[in-house]
């Protein structure tokens, strides 16, 4: 819900960048390189317009949607974001209480600061996705995988775009990694003591986030995610799609949903807004029994409309949700995700639309429409 403090997300970025050190600011904040496509995940919303309906009954809204089969209450999600400690002490914790309350979905990343199971207990009824990434010790990503199960998660998001993290100026130049400690950072959730190699990286690095660097796999194939389908009933989501290729590659693999993402503009830049990309990933998939989604840039619910009528059936984010944290912890957090709702709602008003079905592809075109159009 809106405040007289906070109105829209921007309030929460402005103000929460003051709530914390400057350098943890860097670490949400940066993007890869130049930052192109970090600026650009946002603008290029703006380069899409609205054809509303006119004359409908929008008295009441229905914005309750179904995520892999689980319901939630309106089609925004929490993107996987690193290291929530850095915006206030409970974390990730406080997060999965925001989600919980909000009525959708958290994913929870693989760098998170929290264990699987002390989310599920701070949020008992929340639902949950567990990010994992390709690694080149598989006994670890077994483990990930029965620890997610035994938690009671729904889904594992995995990362495809990373097979080396990207080069994040503001971050280096700060050295950032030299002034944290254990109260901030820490890679929980591969702490597996049953596993002699993490044991023995975790005497050279207790916060094993070095650790988790050196086992991402810089050599992954669908073989890898097929095997990983080979372990689990739970549904496999791909993030960081932005080709019709690589969607269909995954589709024909067997995974259940497709996340169309730029990792938030980390890793490699100069790549297309997801926004952008989306309506490529969307026919690509059509007629495969996959849900795709896409995250990066949402910022109103004027993008989140645009963003379902142009085929995503849900919207991720990652920053706002921080820049809440840092406002006001758990509450912060909430107020982001409520004020996306009600700015949705009203976009469906003005629009004519009482249900997210009634939102049509047709709804939704690029500036260069108007400025082609024949008069």
């Amino acid at each position: 819900m809106a405040s007289e403090k906070y109105i829209c997300l921007d309030d929460f970025e402005k103000e929460g960048q003051t709530k914390i050190p400057s350098w943890f600011v860097d670490y949400y904040a940066t993007g890869a390189d130049e930052e192109v496509t970090l600026r650009d995940s946002r603008l290029a919303f703006k380069r899409y317009r609205l054809r509303p309906r006119i004359l409908r009954d929008v008295s009441i809204r229905d914005l309750s949607t179904t995520i892999q089969g689980q319901p939630i209450s309106f089609p925004v999600c929490l993107s996987p974001s690193a290291f929530h400690k850095l915006a206030i002490p409970e974390g990730e914790k406080e997060t999965a209480r925001a989600a919980e309350k909000c009525g959708t979905l958290m994913c929870l990343s693989s760098m998170s600061s929290t264990t699987m199971a002390d989310v599920a207990d701070a949020a008992p009824s929340g639902l949950f996705w567990m990010n994992i990434y390709i690694l080149k010790n598989r006994d670890v990503t077994k483990h990930l995988i029965r620890e997610a199960e035994r938690c009671g998660f729904k889904g594992l998001i995995m990362t495809m775009d990373s097979p080396k993290l990207g080069n994040h100026v503001r971050t280096a130049r700060r050295r950032m990694y030299d002034v944290l400690d254990d109260r901030f950072v820490r890679a929980s959730n591969f702490d597996i003591p049953h596993i002699p190699e993490v044991v023995e990286a975790k005497k050279k690095e207790p916060l094993l986030i070095k650790y988790f660097v050196s086992q991402v796999s810089d050599s992954p194939t669908i073989e890898d995610v097929k095997w990983i389908k080979t372990l689990t009933k739970l549904p496999i989501i791909a993030k960081g799609v932005l080709t019709g290729e690589s969607a269909r590659m995954l589709a024909e693999g067997g995974v259940d949903g497709i996340l169309v993402s730029a990792h938030g503009g980390r890793q490699l830049d100069y790549l297309p807004a997801p926004i952008d990309a989306l309506s490529e990933v969307v026919e690509a998939v059509r007629g495969y029994p996959v849900e795709v989604y896409m995250d990066g840039g949402v910022r109103r619910g004027t993008d989140v409309f645009k963003a379902l009528a142009m085929g995503a059936r849900a919207v991720f984010i990652g920053r706002p949700a921080l820049w809440g944290l840092a406002c006001n912890g758990e509450e912060g957090a909430a107020q982001v995700l409520e004020i996306l709702r009600q700015e949705l709602s009203l976009a469906m008003a003005l629009s004519g639309c009482s249900k997210l079905s009634d939102i049509k592809s047709s709804m939704v075109v690029h500036e260069s429409y108007y400025h082609n159009a024949k008069l």
